[in-house]
């Protein structure tokens, strides 16, 4: 199996930590220049620079706003002016608000519509102009169960990764004849930040659901997006694999 990533150019949203850091540090392992765009979490970014460095990788990073075009613009561009072209595209930035639709107000759903579902058009729409012209490229989006399945009171992060599922599977059609892949990762209940709300006995009744009996780690979404953005997975786009422990 070909997991070699060297020499490619890889950009990582969200990728300062959760699945984003764990799918930033196993790209540089495999050889891979990576590029993280992070938003706010200065902290969280420079202690994955510092992994990542440790190891002998090769990482950079851009602060933008992927709800922003012409920030995601200027951040494609950037990374175009300085290697001359982009490999791997990996949206993983998103948010979660957990609550009834009914109680939630126009700009909470709004904001997540915006990021989880317009980022990732605003990056894919911005990088595909130039895999296409290099008739190669790997664009991985980190869906989630909900966006199979939906989920009670997360109506709106269920849409948005619901759309994201659709997204992946139309455009893999359009661009592959330029020898682009595009696929999406559908993670179960991962151990990161965004489940610290949970209290022990909800964890406890999550992982009674699970047929595994456990959380996933971060590097278990990592291992897959690796292999999805290596050319052993060369023949497999239009894919969204789901990584849950055998929950649905």
């Amino acid at each position: 199996m070909n997991m070699d990533l060297g020499g490619k150019i890889a950009l990582v949203t969200g990728g300062s930590r959760g699945i984003g850091r764990a799918i930033s540090i196993l790209l540089a392992e495999k050889g891979a220049n990576v590029i993280i765009n992070y938003s706010k979490d200065e902290k969280a970014l420079l202690e994955t620079v510092k992994i990542i460095n440790g190891a002998g990788g090769y990482v950079e990073s851009i602060k933008a706003d992927i709800s922003n075009y012409e920030d995601v613009k200027k951040m494609i561009d950037q990374i175009i002016n300085k290697f001359g072209k982009l490999d791997i595209l990996v949206n993983n930035a998103g948010i979660s608000k957990i609550g009834l639709f009914s109680d939630m107000s126009y700009e909470e759903y709004n904001s997540l519509i915006n990021i989880n579902l317009i980022g990732t058009l605003n990056c894919s729409h911005c990088a595909v102009k130039y895999m296409i012209r290099q008739k190669s490229g790997s664009i991985i989006n980190i869906s989630s169960i909900w966006g199979n399945a939906g989920a009670s009171c997360e109506a709106i992060y269920s849409a948005s990764k619901g759309a994201i599922n659709s997204f992946t599977k139309s455009l893999a059609k359009e661009l592959g004849p330029s020898n682009i892949k595009v696929n999406a990762i559908a993670p179960g209940v991962i151990q990161t930040e965004m489940n610290n709300w949970l209290t022990n006995e909800e964890k406890q009744d999550l992982e009674n659901e699970i047929p595994l009996m456990h959380f996933g780690s971060p590097f278990d979404v990592a291992e897959l997006a690796v292999f999805l953005a290596s050319d052993s997975s060369k023949y497999i786009t239009g894919q969204i694999i789901t990584v849950d422990g055998g929950m649905i």
